[in-house]
């Protein structure tokens, strides 16, 4: 089993799902003109409108990482909001496992076997 461990000071969903025909180039300017933030200072979840799909993107070092995703079953728990969504690197772990990263608090990530 692979094992992704992602961690930033900064980490935000988009508030609304985007077209997944997006590269980094596109996703970078939805991070300016949709969440008005600089694509090198954190890093910026997207997701598609049946929510089975997230994108991933954030700058290391001397470049952007694209993280793609897609669920083979189910959906990311994931919430249409007003605003930009805030997450801590374990939530931004347990979404990517395809947890309800809103209900886990605390303590070590579980299984994703835990969840089907």
């Amino acid at each position: 089993m692979m094992q992704i461990n992602i961690e930033a000071e900064k980490i935000l969903v988009a508030n609304k799902a985007v077209d997944f025909r997006q590269g980094l180039n596109g996703l970078c300017a939805l991070v300016v003109s949709e969440l008005q933030e600089n694509p090198v200072e954190g890093i910026y979840v997207f997701y598609n409108r049946r929510k089975n799909r997230i994108k991933v993107i954030g700058w290391h070092n001397n470049g952007f990482v694209l993280l793609y995703k897609r669920l083979e079953a189910g959906k990311f728990w994931i919430k249409e909001e007003a605003d930009k969504i805030k997450l801590d690197s374990k939530q931004l772990n347990w979404l990517i496992m395809g947890a309800d990263w809103k209900l886990l608090s605390g303590g070590e990530i579980p299984q994703f076997t835990d969840f089907v």
